[in-house]
């Protein structure tokens, strides 16, 4: 039975992180499944003149800050430009990879957030923006996209991620599970592989004995799910790592020490006090993995 499209939100600043975010996706997933729209919020001016408008100087200013804007929308428009060829370079066919430039509304994490809620599959963000005022800007972007996108899976794109491997955190509770099922039903299966990876923390040897029972249990249900999914069996690995003080620690270090570009964990709920929460390990991930892509799978 053929596999339904899934259609991918990228949220682009016109930064080389963003564009190094875009060659991920455009290697990660499979070509012939695959619909894009890169989206960028256009700011009408710097921030800087945001509150001028309304002052009687601000006619001195407008010159400028118009000769800004056009400046801006050429080179963005450039950027998107380029973006789009990456995905054309790996056969996603002209009509799924679509650009789409808009000004800016209610701002622009919240314009992301309200473009993200037409039926996307996943959302791809750059971790940095263009400069150190805007990396600082970007950043505080993506740390409340992070936060804000709890309707749909996010992916945070820092460095340039190594292709091809992919380390998949995983428990035994049910957002585990609908992370295995993401893996296998967005990624390119023919030029990637997948581990399971699983950390228990220092427990006594019967707690140990049972935790690695059950957890073998589980690897073999998530496996038969991802060959099901398209990946062969010598794709898919498992690990445990066990008496390690930290979870999100360990799961770093064995990316970091097998090559893997690409860290999968899954969130928890929302919390009664925050207006959106994500679960410590998830979080201390995004923290670490700084040089790598890390999906938040909800």
């Amino acid at each position: 039975m053929a596999k339904s499209k899934r259609k991918f939100l990228l949220a682009v600043d016109g930064s080389n992180q963003a564009f190094e975010a875009v060659r991920y996706a455009s290697r990660l997933f499979p070509p012939e499944r695959t619909e894009v729209v890169l989206f960028h919020v256009l700011a009408k001016f710097p921030e800087s003149f945001w509150d001028i408008e309304k002052e009687p100087e601000y006619r001195n200013e407008e010159v400028s800050i118009r000769s800004w804007e056009v400046q801006q929308k050429k080179e963005i428009q450039t950027f998107m430009e380029k973006a789009r060829q990456l995905f054309l370079d790996q056969n996603v066919r002209e009509n799924d990879v679509r650009i789409k430039i808009q000004g800016r509304k209610a701002g622009i994490a919240r314009d992301i957030v309200h473009e993200s809620q037409n039926n996307y599959d996943g959302v791809v963000l750059g971790r940095w923006g263009t400069s150190m005022l805007k990396d600082f800007l970007w950043g505080s972007i993506a740390n409340k996209l992070i936060g804000r996108l709890t309707h749909t899976p996010v992916c945070v794109v820092g460095g340039t991620p190594q292709i091809g491997k992919i380390l998949v955190a995983i428990d035994a509770s049910e957002r585990a599970k609908r992370a295995i099922d993401y893996v296998g039903a967005v990624v390119d299966s023919s030029n990637w592989e997948v581990t399971l990876f699983h950390v228990i923390r220092d427990i006594d040897r019967k707690k140990l004995h049972k935790a690695e029972k059950i957890m073998a249990s589980i690897f073999k249900e998530a496996t038969t799910h991802l060959e099901k999914a398209g990946f062969n069996r010598n794709q898919i690995n498992t690990k445990v790592v066990t008496k390690a003080p930290s979870r999100a620690n360990a799961i770093v270090v064995e990316a970091l020490n097998g090559g893997y570009g690409t860290i999968v964990v899954g969130r928890r709920g929302l919390s009664n006090v925050e207006e959106f929460y994500m679960g410590r390990v998830s979080n201390k991930i995004i923290q670490m993995a700084r040089e790598m892509a890390v999906w938040i799978v909800t």
